[in-house]
C-alpha cells in the first residue's frame, strides 16, 4: 500500500489541490483505481483534473486522455443520429419499426408473469382442492406496433437483450441481432411500461441503416464522431488507444482491495474487427475530452462551433420526457431527465451530466464494476466540488 500512497502523493502534487482533497483519499483506501474529472461550458473545457491511476499493477498514473469503456453513454450518441435522419424527413419518430424492418410485424406480447406471492397462495388453494390447472395463457396480439418513439425512450416492451446474444454482447452483426428480437414476444404491450432496454435502441439504430444505406458505425464516424472532433470515440479502439485504456477494478474478497476486473459484457480482443460488431445500445469507447464535446453540443441546443447537428424540434425531443407520466421513470432518448437538465451513465460507473440550468457540462469517468465508495460517493464527491468551484444550483 505504501508505494501507491507516495506515487499518489506525486501524482497530486502536479493534479492539484482538487484532486488531492476530493477523489484522493477513494484512491487511498483502494475504493476508486482512478478517475478523470472535465467541467466545460458552451465554449469551451474549464478543467480537467486526474488522479490515480490507469493501472495500479504498473504503477502507471491516470492521463486526462486515457481511454474508458462508456457502455451505456453510447446510447444517447445513437438517438442523436437517429433524430439526424428524422431533421431529414427519412423517418418520423412515430413510424412503426416494422415500416422499415418487415421481421417486426404481427409482434405478440407475452402473458404477464405470475406474482409469485399469489402464485403460492394459488398452488396451496389448488392443493386443497385438488383443482385442475387452468391452461398457460398464450401470447396477445400488440395493440399497436412498437414505434420509433418507443425503442428510443424504453417502452417498446423488448427486452434488453435476446438470448442469443450470449456470451458477450458483440458477437453479432447488427441485423442478426435485431432480428432476434422480433422473434420473441414483447414482454409488455407497447407504450405501457418501462423497461430498459438494449434491444430497443439497438432497432432504432438498424432502422437508421435501413433508411441510410450505410452501416450504423459508418454514419456514426462520418456524421457525428469525425464532425464533432471525436477523434477518441470508437467501437474498435486501436493499439494506440488500447494503450492508454484504463484498467477495469472492482472489490476483491475481503472488500478492503481493488482486484482487476474485467469488460465481462465484450469480447477480450477489442481490436477485432472480424468477430466484434458495434453494439448501438453499449459499445462505444471514449475519452473525457470526446464526451465532453458531444456534451457541450448538447448544452448548445444541437450545435457546436457553428455547425449544427439537431434541429431544435429533435432537440427538444432527445431532452424531454418521453415515458408516460404515469411511469416513475422519467426518459428521453437514451438519456435521463433530471430537474437539472440530462445526461447518462455507463456500466463501468462513468457517467455525464449536462447541466442546463448551471450551463455546465459534467463528465465523470471511471472503470469500475459497481460504484466506488459507499453507493457512489467519489463521484458525488466530484460533483460537491464542482458545486462550490463554479455554483451549481
Amino acid at each position: 500500500m505504501r508505494p501507491l500512497v507516495l506515487c499518489l502523493g506525486l501524482l497530486l502534487s502536479v493534479c492539484g489541490v482538487a484532486a488531492d482533497s476530493v477523489i484522493a483519499p477513494f484512491v487511498q483506501r483502494e475504493e476508486l483505481a482512478g478517475a478523470v474529472m472535465l467541467v466545460a461550458n458552451k465554449d469551451k473545457v474549464l478543467s480537467v483534473t486526474t488522479v490515480g491511476f490507469a493501472d495500479i499493477a504498473a504503477k502507471k498514473p491516470m492521463q486526462a486522455d486515457a481511454l474508458f469503456w462508456i457502455a451505456s453513454q453510447s446510447k444517447c450518441m445513437t438517438a442523436v443520429a437517429v433524430l439526424m435522419l428524422v431533421d431529414e424527413g427519412k423517418i418520423a419518430l412515430d413510424d412503426p419499426v416494422e415500416k422499415y424492418l418487415p421481421e417486426f410485424k404481427g409482434q405478440r406480447v407475452a402473458p404477464p408473469k405470475p406474482d409469485p406471492k399469489a402464485e403460492a397462495k394459488g398452488k396451496q388453494k389448488e392443493q386443497a382442492s385438488k383443482a385442475v390447472s387452468p391452461p398457460e395463457a398464450e401470447p396477445q396480439p400488440a395493440r399497436h406496433p412498437i414505434t420509433i418513439r418507443e425503442v428510443l425512450s424504453h417502452v417498446s416492451g423488448l427486452p434488453f437483450k435476446s438470448d442469443e446474444e450470449k456470451p458477450t454482447l458483440d458477437g453479432l452483426p447488427l441485423a442478426d441481432a435485431v432480428k432476434t428480437y422480433a422473434k420473441a414476444p414483447l414482454a409488455t404491450q407497447p407504450g405501457t411500461h418501462y423497461q430498459y432496454s438494449n434491444a430497443g435502441i439497438n432497432t432504432a439504430a438498424r432502422v437508421l441503416e435501413v433508411v441510410s444505406g450505410l452501416p450504423y458505425e459508418t454514419f456514426m464516424q462520418k456524421r457525428l464522431f469525425d464532425p464533432l472532433g471525436m477523434k477518441d470515440t470508437t467501437f474498435w479502439p486501436n493499439a494506440e488507444q488500447v494503450s492508454r485504456l484504463a484498467l477495469t477494478y472492482k472489490p476483491d474478497a475481503t472488500k478492503k482491495k481493488l482486484e482487476r476486473g474485467s469488460l465481462g459484457q465484450l469480447q477480450d480482443d477489442l481490436t477485432d474487427r472480424q468477430h466484434r460488431f458495434p453494439m448501438p445500445a453499449g459499445g462505444l469507447f471514449s475519452t473525457a475530452a470526446d464526451t465532453a464535446r458531444f456534451c457541450r453540443m448538447l448544452l448548445n441546443r444541437g450545435e457546436l462551433d457553428g455547425k449544427r447537428y439537431l434541429s431544435e424540434k429533435s432537440f427538444e425531443a432527445l431532452t424531454s420526457r418521453q415515458t408516460p407520466a404515469a411511469l416513475p421513470q422519467s426518459y428521453g432518448f437514451g438519456l435521463q431527465i433530471t430537474p437539472e437538465g440530462f445526461g447518462h451513465g455507463g456500466a463501468q460507473a462513468t457517467n455525464m451530466e449536462v447541466r442546463t440550468q448551471d450551463g455546465l457540462v459534467l463528465v465523470w469517468m471511471i472503470q469500475h464494476q459497481g460504484f466506488p465508495g459507499k453507493g457512489g460517493q467519489a463521484q458525488g464527491e466530484f460533483k460537491k466540488w464542482a458545486a462550490k468551484e463554479y455554483g451549481l444550483k
